[in-house]
């Protein structure tokens, strides 16, 4: 879903709950104040108004940066998956073709097992024996 779409449906299921706004605090949110024409406007609201515009600019600007961060970061997920995938593939393969082949020549095949490590430590850590 783009998001848009989010924010429309968050909004609108806010009303329908009966919160204005987001679920963030009010003081936080960008507003645009409705303006009159013909109306004078005093200076802190033009201040407000100038600071909001920008904001939302900034905001609109970081939103597209993370959303094309986030696509590039999905299709490296999706090329490696799609390489694991094909690994593991093959490797499937090559064991049918191994069971095959022993089953063939009359021999037999031993399924490759996880591989175990046993590790001692025989070294002390910080300067104390191993017990």
């Amino acid at each position: 879903r783009s998001l848009k779409r989010i924010l429309e449906l968050q909004s609108r299921r806010s009303l329908e709950l009966g919160h204005p706004g987001s679920n963030m605090a009010e003081r936080y949110l960008i507003t645009q104040a409705p303006q009159v024409e013909g109306a004078a406007v005093p200076e802190l609201a033009k201040l407000k108004i100038e600071r909001g515009k920008k904001l939302a600019a900034e905001k609109e600007e970081a939103v597209k940066a993370k959303e094309a961060k986030q696509a590039e970061e999905r299709k490296g997920l999706e090329e490696r998956t799609a390489e694991y995938e094909k690994e593991y593939e093959s490797s499937q393969r090559e064991l049918v073709r191994l069971r095959r082949e022993a089953k063939v020549n009359g021999n037999f095949f031993v399924e490759p097992e996880a591989k175990l490590l046993f590790v001692v430590r025989i070294v002390g850590i910080i300067k104390i024996s191993p017990k």
